[in-house]
């Protein structure tokens, strides 16, 4: 395009930018003009004290490292500041950690050097802002969207400001209520989880052992996953009024309910940060594209939590976008040109069967795990037993939860 970019993302978190990081860092796009708007960019590093750590954390899986180290981003975040967990250990309400009704994931099992890491999402963000990709090939806009024309040549976007910028593409990737996706006439299926999780930071009285523990109870899932200063953060997904109480009562009676809710598994707790809480729900596009727009990320699709599967999907929806627009570049496509329908629809094709998979896998599990009925916790206590012995199906579990199965991205498949 004369005038505007090639391509601009509205939203600049961790998956908007890691998809303007990744166009910037492909051969393909080497004269193609890309620009992230985004509000509240970051300005300042995080703090570099170890135990300073704030309550947005993800579980960063395998193909999400690879993406990451795709574009500079992985290696610098500080080490300190990363956790590695080794294990995983799920069991229902009724069982025991390792005994009947429970199963357990090793690294060892899986072949590869661990199952996946607990970094916040601020030092996540930051490495990319400041990867050599995004710094120097990426212009950053500061503003906020008010609305969206489409036209046959370009979409715009206009700010509230009054600013209007071209672009041949414009990818959405600005949350689970996206006004991008809203204004550009694209609706969603999904609805509300009567649930919300509550989240905190804990010390405990045994050492987490890089482990992530989650045990199901009937409210709802509880996940303590290990944090690199030896802390816990915690995933409560419980009721409305429960998570409400968990973060205004007393810390000592929290601390206690915690300790049940986990049956001592890592002895007593101890609040050890700040308490918050927030709903839940599924929500899945119809289409994930029209002409000159496209969605990633949450934008796409909001994932329940239990599986810690949201911002990976999402790195996920960036690596597959990139790809399919390197590929019609290559192939002859004038930059111009690339927001067509005709190429969008290769990802939407592609990504839209996956995350539907995924969102079916994970809303399943919590609704069987929630159930009270008494038949279904013996089965689901049985097959938790059965899946446990059955090599294979661990293995064929965690590859798709390390991202490296299915129909993976080219550089996930082949990086080393």
């Amino acid at each position: 395009m004369k005038n505007g970019f090639h391509i601009l993302v509205i939203g600049g978190g961790m998956v908007g930018a890691c998809v303007a990081a990744l166009a910037a860092s492909n051969r393909h796009f080497a004269d193609l003009r890309i620009a992230v708007l985004e509000a509240n960019p970051p300005t300042l590093p995080p703090p570099d004290a170890v135990d300073d750590i704030d309550l947005r954390v993800s579980a960063i899986s395998r193909a999400s490292e690879r993406i990451l180290s795709e574009i500079g981003a992985w290696q610098l975040i500080p080490r300190q500041h990363v956790c590695a967990y080794d294990d995983m250990s799920v069991w229902d309400a009724a069982g025991k950690p390792r005994g009947p009704g429970s199963i357990h994931f090793s690294a060892g099992e899986s072949g590869e050097p661990n199952l996946g890491y607990i970094v916040e999402n601020r030092r996540v963000l930051w490495s990319i802002y400041d990867c050599a990709a995004f710094r120097d090939r990426v212009t950053l806009l500061r503003g906020e969207l008010s609305g969206l024309e489409f036209e046959d040549d370009r979409a715009t976007a206009i700010l509230s400001d009054g600013r209007r910028i071209d672009a041949a593409l414009i990818v959405g990737s600005d949350g689970s209520g996206s006004l991008s996706r809203k204004l550009a006439g694209i609706e969603t299926r999904g609805w509300e989880y009567d649930q919300r999780a509550f989240v905190t930071h804990v010390r405990t009285e045994h050492p987490h052992a890089r482990t992530a523990w989650q045990r199901f109870l009937p409210d709802g899932p509880i996940a303590f996953l290990p944090l690199a200063d030896g802390r816990s953060s915690i995933v409560w997904t419980t009721t409305p009024e429960h998570a409400e109480r968990l973060v205004s009562e007393a810390p000592e009676q929290v601390a206690s309910e915690l300790t049940l809710a986990l049956d001592g598994t890592l002895g007593k707790v101890e609040l050890a940060g700040p308490r918050g809480q927030f709903p839940l729900r599924l929500t899945h596009a119809k289409d994930y594209c029209r002409e000159r727009f496209v969605l990633v990320g949450d934008a796409a699709h909001a994932i329940h939590p239990l599986a810690g599967q949201g911002v990976n999907l999402g790195f996920l929806d960036s690596a597959a976008l990139v790809e399919v627009l390197a590929e019609e570049l290559d192939g002859g496509l004038a930059p111009a040109f690339i927001g067509e329908r005709r190429v969008l629809r290769r990802y939407e094709r592609w990504r839209k069967s996956e995350n539907a998979v995924a969102l079916g896998l994970v809303d399943g599990l919590n609704k069987l795990f929630g159930s009270r009925v008494d038949t279904l916790g013996w089965a689901r206590r049985t097959g938790l037993s059965m899946l446990d012995g059955h090599g294979l199906a661990k293995r064929f579990l965690m590859g798709r939860a390390l991202g490296i199965r299915g129909a993976a991205p080219a550089l996930v498949r082949s990086h080393r």
